[in-house]
This record gives structure tokens, sequence and C-alpha cells, in this order.
């Protein structure tokens, strides 16, 4: 693996977006959303059977590793905290610590990174989620395991 690449579908539409991972060389997409689907038309390129479609299309491999997403208790503190602070999701900036807590808890530090990283066959994977800024998001915990892990170094894909 040469390096971690990161990207949202937030303020991208599907050309741009598709564009970018060629761009960067990515050569496989890993979904780490629990649900596959974003709301409103101007991403429907990010939902599921159209995103396999046209990554098939682009010949980039597609995995789903559904057990890097929060669970929806840790997903609620993120949304307690945006509400506490007036923070639309999509405007969100950063990541709550009570988030981070919790991930961290309940996901990062139980999970077997070197069996993850294993999975992983592209030499530029980009781990993708919806948010746009990678610090708004756990797509950025994420990589800074594999990261580690692995050895390589991250690549935030940003609109």
């Amino acid at each position: 693996m040469e390096r971690i690449l990161t990207i949202g579908v937030y303020g991208w539409d599907g050309a741009r977006w598709m564009d970018a991972l060629r761009r960067a060389g990515c050569d496989q997409v890993v979904d780490i959303r629990a649900r596959r689907g974003v709301r409103g038309s101007e991403y429907a390129f990010a939902n599921r059977t159209r995103l396999e479609a046209a990554l098939a299309q682009a010949e980039i491999a597609y995995m789903h590793l559904p057990e890097l997403a929060p669970s929806q208790e840790i997903r609620d503190a993120q949304v307690a905290a945006d509400r506490a602070g007036g923070v639309l999701k999509r405007d969100r900036t950063a990541l709550a610590s009570s988030f981070l807590d919790r991930y961290r808890e309940g996901v990062a530090d139980v999970l077997p990174w070197s069996g993850i990283a294993g999975r992983l066959t592209g030499s530029r994977p980009a781990l993708l989620c919806v948010e746009r800024l990678p610090a708004a998001c756990h797509r950025s915990l994420v990589a800074a395991r594999l990261a580690v892990e692995c050895e390589v170094g991250v690549e935030d894909l940003l609109p």
C-alpha cells in the first residue's frame, strides 16, 4: 500500500468526485458508512447501487466495512453535540469529544487493525463516508489507525 486516501460526499457532484479518485490514483473505495445512502438528489451518485456501478465501470474495486461505522449510540452522541451547538451535520467542522471518546472505546480500540489492513487490496484505497471535512468524520480516525498499521501517509480528497 502506497497511501490511504479519504473522501466524503458532501460538496461533490458525481463527476468531480470520480475525477478526484482517478487523479489520486485510487484503486479501491472502502465504504465505512453504516447505511450506504445519502439524502438529497444531488448526492444520489453515492447511494449503494449507483456507487457500485460507477466504480465498476471505472475499474475501481469496492468494499463495504460496516464494522468501522459508528453505532447508533455513537452517532447519537454527535447529533446531541451538534444540536447543543446549533450545528447542521453538513456544516460540522469537527467531531465532538463525546463522539471521539465513544468511537475509540466502542470501535477503534477493540478492532483488529492488522486484520482490517490485510483486507485492503488497493495500493491507494479511499475511505468513504459522507462528511465534507475529514476532521468532521470518523474516516479521519480510521485513516489515522490504518496509516500507523500500514506505515503509510494519508491524503484527504476535498471538493
